[in-house]
């Protein structure tokens, strides 16, 4: 049985039929990529994972329990940190403040404004956060404006501080989305480290393949809302049922 358990999911929105029948197994400790053409399905299902729908049918568990019906933060409490396609960072504060404040969150269970003051005198909160950026070589950024970092560096930024949370699972919605291929090979490398350094499990939607094959041990290929194949990176290279879904190639050729 694995982390994240997904069996029977169906949803549908009017007559579209996101997902049907949606099974899906992930294991403790593995990078996990779920990929498929435009209109598979992806974001549906990550949706329903993390709260922001509720599948009409079917159940979702992470760790024997269930997540459905659960509200974002609550699904954050339960282990389980989300990396957005476009990075959420505070883009007014500087690299070292947006640190902070997971570190703060993770130890007195939420963050308000009204606690900003006390965060910033806070010896353990402020080691915590220095630990984490040197954990994810931003060190030499701690004083940086948020907002004037490259796209690379911002998403960085976001896993450190998905990361403070001491996350058991994260999910990633395309992470390397509208980077240069530098930052994305530096992304890639950044999530080698975590995955091999942390007791974490990763599962990972993307489009870019170079991602995808760099760092997934089981690849998922939905469409259509449903899962055509799941395998080795090395078995769905070439598979004809991804041809067909990618390129519309027949699979009896």
């Amino acid at each position: 049985m694995g982390i994240l358990e997904i069996k029977n999911v169906g949803k549908r929105f009017g007559g579209l039929q996101a997902l049907s029948d949606v099974n899906l197994s992930v294991a403790e400790g593995s990078v996990h990529a779920i990929i498929g053409p435009n209109g598979a399905g992806k974001s549906t299902l990550l949706n329903c994972l993390v709260g922001k729908l509720i599948p009409d049918t079917g159940s979702v568990t992470f760790e024997g329990q269930s997540v459905l019906g659960r509200k974002p933060y609550e699904i954050n409490q339960m282990g389980i940190s989300r990396v957005f396609q476009t990075p959420e960072i505070f883009g007014d504060l500087s690299v070292m403040e947006n640190m902070m404040i997971p570190c703060f969150a993770k130890r007195d269970g939420a963050f308000e404004l009204n606690a900003y003051g006390s965060m910033m005198k806070d010896k353990e909160i402020i080691e915590r956060a220095e630990h984490m950026l040197d954990d994810m070589n931003m060190a030499d950024k701690r004083d940086m404006h948020a907002a004037s970092m490259s796209r690379g560096d911002k998403r960085r930024l976001e896993i450190g501080m998905c990361l403070a949370q001491e996350p058991r699972l994260l999910l990633l919605d395309e992470p390397t989305a509208g980077m240069a291929r530098a930052d994305t090979n530096n992304t890639i490398d950044l999530l080698k480290h975590i995955s091999a350094t942390r007791p974490i499990t990763i599962a990972i939607i993307e489009h870019d393949m170079h991602v995808v094959f760099s760092l997934a041990e089981r690849i998922t290929v939905l469409a259509q809302g449903t899962p055509l194949v799941e395998d080795t990176p090395d078995n769905i290279k070439g598979h004809p049922k991804v041809r067909e879904a990618y390129l519309g190639e027949s699979s009896g050729h």
